[in-house]
């Protein structure tokens, strides 16, 4: 009886674990998410910057001035120096975007990180890889930059038949494919994990065998652990995306760091 129990548990198909229904004609629910979280975002600062600033931070304005400054000398500082701090805008909209696109996956209901899907962590890879390509060009010229990138500074010259088309293919190629995938994978592997022992914690919670009754408390302990541990995934996975994106830039102005 326990082993027929035991193999009468099924996993739902694949495809409805990762896609959504339209909630309307060519938008479902992760797309809500991400408007949710642009606007989220949106609302923090605006709700921040209306606070008068000879009063001493407090609420959403100290949030924000925590964020801020955690950009400021957590990403920025470390990977671009004071001459980037003109792009803490850029970062600090990517870092939170990203994170509160992460965050849904912990919350009941919810259950699904919008970055668990490829659409989302690709626009946004393609978006980093824009804006360092243009701030190289803008900078160095296309032909100083395209030099620059095929030839770094440096290097022997005999080095160069290996250098270059590395070079040039893990920029041009693999830099934004890998950004994405990066986030991607980290998000969808976290999300089924959690599915996976939700739903085992509730197979064996209502098993017609009381005996399995008890043993459902190791899945549970399991989904109550990796939630915990989402948190933390969910926050690290935007600041590495962010960080990469600065370190991009900043390789990009100043090809000689």
């Amino acid at each position: 009886m326990i082993i027929n129990s035991i193999l009468s548990f099924e996993f739902p198909p694949i495809n409805e674990l990762l896609r959504w229904r339209d909630v309307v004609p060519g938008l479902n629910k992760v797309g809500l998410i991400a408007i949710a979280s642009a606007l989220i975002g949106t609302l923090l600062f605006l709700s921040a910057a209306r606070k008068d600033p000879k009063v001493a931070p407090k609420g959403t304005r100290n949030l924000a001035e925590v964020i801020v400054e955690f950009i400021e000398n957590n990403i920025i500082m470390q990977t671009m120096g004071r001459d980037g701090l003109g792009w803490t805008p850029f970062l600090l909209t990517l870092f939170l975007f990203v994170y509160l696109c992460n965050v849904p996956g912990i919350i009941p209901f919810i259950q699904m990180p919008a970055t668990a899907r490829m659409a989302i962590p690709m626009f946004l890879a393609v978006l980093v890889w824009v804006v360092f390509n243009a701030q190289g060009i803008r900078h160095q010229g296309p032909i100083g930059y395209f030099k620059n990138l095929m030839f770094p500074p440096g290097v022997p010259k005999a080095l160069y038949i290996l250098i270059t088309p590395i070079e040039l293919i893990s920029t041009l190629i693999i830099r934004p494919f890998s950004l994405a995938v990066r986030l991607f994978a980290n998000m969808l592997a976290g999300h089924l994990l959690l599915v996976i022992f939700a739903l085992l914690s509730e197979a064996l919670f209502q098993a017609r065998d009381k005996i399995l009754i008890p043993i459902g408390v190791f899945p549970f302990f399991m989904l109550v652990f990796l939630t915990g541990f989402e948190v933390l995934v969910a926050f690290l996975q935007a600041y590495i995306f962010t960080i990469l994106a600065a370190v991009y830039i900043a390789g990009a102005v100043h090809p000689e760091h």
